[in-house]
């Protein structure tokens, strides 16, 4: 046994030293080889952010010497622990901007489509390693056989990825805080445009993809005059910059927000930045509001956000380029009944409430949907998000492809919930024997994505057709158990009311 064992340690130390090496920014890589490709893996695009680097825009990488090995993840983000998390959160540094690259074929050759992955976790939580909850491991291998390279990137998230303060404002050359986690993106996409043809990639050819809060963040890249160039296709999947109904804060508010968590963490009247900065990660974080509360996320800094995102999209400023969007049947759940959803639409709605519970008294009888409680928040929070940017952008001259997954995984309990895709997408699923039917279901959604990220249209031989979106006929596609069927006009008359109060928010 010993023997045995010693031959695989001394067989996967010659695979790591004969491993496909390129150079980067920073040194010599090595990643591994997988069936006709390669991988590479915790590759740093940028310096630590930490020390006297917290709170600053993303540095260029300290250079290494001799080969760096690029077998294994890098280490996630430093973040709190919200329980669905644990495994992020424990492992969690502030030296975390890594990003991991599928290649399909190597050595590559011809230019692949590039699929840059933004993961999810309300911007406080999460990695580009996935597998921290309902989500699959983000492996991107099986999505690359596809014909793509795939990219996973981290990003800075919660208080080290979004503070803003009156300080930090002060000493940035642009007047600016409190997007760090958007710059941590932006300089992931320019790494890729300056080094992803060395490992078979497009640079001309990238599509951004995000889920929640990833999908949020690729559209605020849709608005960031700092994005503009570095990628010619966007997906958001269950996340947009309206989810909500949400405005982004101004600089002002999220400063005064800023104000509030340094003096939770005990900070001097004057001087905050080098006593904050001297913190330990840990402590900066014991400073966070819970999970999915607070004032965390992007910040019109008049720099990488110049308005709030909404009124980007309304007034048709955002890049013009293809956008494929959607989201699940159901998404979440309410409790509580009849009272807590009456409840919920007064304090959502206020003066549509009216309106909004005459919609809801008559809720859509559709299974996947779930009862009025569960159409409500999915409907507030993510479908109707959805259809609100579908409308805007379309409207604005883009190509847009809207969805509806609405096929619930084996397990699941409520149907087709947040998340539930990401397992079809990625072809990622737990241990053990795996239908056909899922399959099916996976590979489709794959060929579809992975298309529509070679050409801008994902439909192909084979394929149910899925119709371009427009403005009048709102057709999109549902993903359902029995496969993909075109639809029109999503939750139709709930959709309106929702951008209608959208709309009036934003001009309040």
């Amino acid at each position: 046994m010993q023997r045995l064992t010693l031959t695989l340690l001394l067989a996967a130390a010659a695979a790591a030293d004969s491993g496909p090496t390129v150079p980067v920014p920073g040194g010599q890589i090595r990643g591994r080889a997988w069936s006709s490709g390669a991988v590479f893996k915790g590759i740093p695009f940028a310096a630590a952010p930490e020390g006297e680097l917290r709170w600053k825009p993303p540095m260029p990488v300290k250079p290494w010497t001799g080969v760096r090995d690029a077998g294994e993840y890098g280490a996630t983000c430093a973040q709190i622990d919200a329980n669905w998390n644990k495994t992020a959160a424990a492992a969690g540094k502030e030296d975390c901007l890594f990003l991991n690259i599928w290649a399909p074929e190597w050595p590559s050759r011809s230019k692949k489509p590039v699929m840059l992955w933004i993961h999810g976790g309300g911007n406080m939580g999460g990695s580009a390693l996935g597998a921290g909850g309902i989500e699959p491991p983000f492996d991107g291998s099986h999505l690359s056989r596809h014909g793509v390279v795939v990219v996973t990137i981290q990003y800075r998230l919660g208080l080290l990825g979004f503070l803003a303060h009156p300080e930090l404002t002060a000493e940035s050359p642009h007047h600016a805080s409190g997007n760090y986690a958007l710059m941590d993106i932006i300089a992931a996409l320019a790494w890729v445009q300056q080094n992803v043809e060395k490992f078979g990639g497009d640079p001309a050819n990238v599509t951004i993809f995000g889920q929640s809060a990833g999908g949020n963040n690729a559209g605020m890249m849709l608005v960031s005059p700092l994005s503009h160039g570095l990628f010619a296709r966007a997906i958001e999947e269950s996340g947009t910059v309206v989810g909500g109904a949400r405005l982004n804060q101004s600089l002002a508010e999220a400063e005064e927000h800023g104000r509030e968590y340094a003096a939770r963490m005990n900070a001097p009247a004057t001087g905050v930045l080098a006593y904050l900065r001297k913190l330990p990660a840990a402590e900066v974080l014991k400073a966070s509001p819970p999970y999915g509360a607070g004032a965390i996320g992007p910040v019109v800094d008049g720099y990488v956000v110049t308005e709030v995102a909404a009124r980007t999209f309304a007034s048709g400023r955002q890049h013009r380029l293809p956008l494929l969007i959607g989201n699940n049947a159901r998404e979440r759940s309410l409790e509580g009944g009849s009272e807590a959803l009456q409840k919920g639409i007064q304090e959502f709605y206020g003066g549509f409430a009216p309106r909004a519970a005459a919609l809801y008294a008559k809720p859509s009888a559709y299974p996947p949907y779930g009862d009025a409680g569960a159409q409500f928040v999915t409907d507030t929070n993510n479908r109707c998000p959805s259809v609100a940017i579908a409308d805007f952008h379309a409207a604005a001259g883009n190509t847009v492809w809207e969805y509806e997954f609405s096929h619930p995984f084996p397990e699941a309990q409520r149907g087709a919930v947040h998340s539930g895709e990401l397992r079809y997408i990625f072809g990622m699923f737990p241990a053990g024997p795996v239908a056909d039917s899922e399959r099916k279901i996976s590979n489709d959604m794959e060929t579809y994505w992975t298309n529509y990220a070679k050409t801008g249209d994902p439909n192909g031989t084979g394929l149910p057709a899925w119709p371009k979106y427009d403005t009048k006929a709102r057709r999109y596609l549902e993903f359902t158990s029995d496969g993909p069927v075109s639809k029109e006009n999503l939750r139709g008359a709930f959709c309106q009311l929702w951008t209608d109060f959208l709309n009036t928010k934003m001009t309040n």
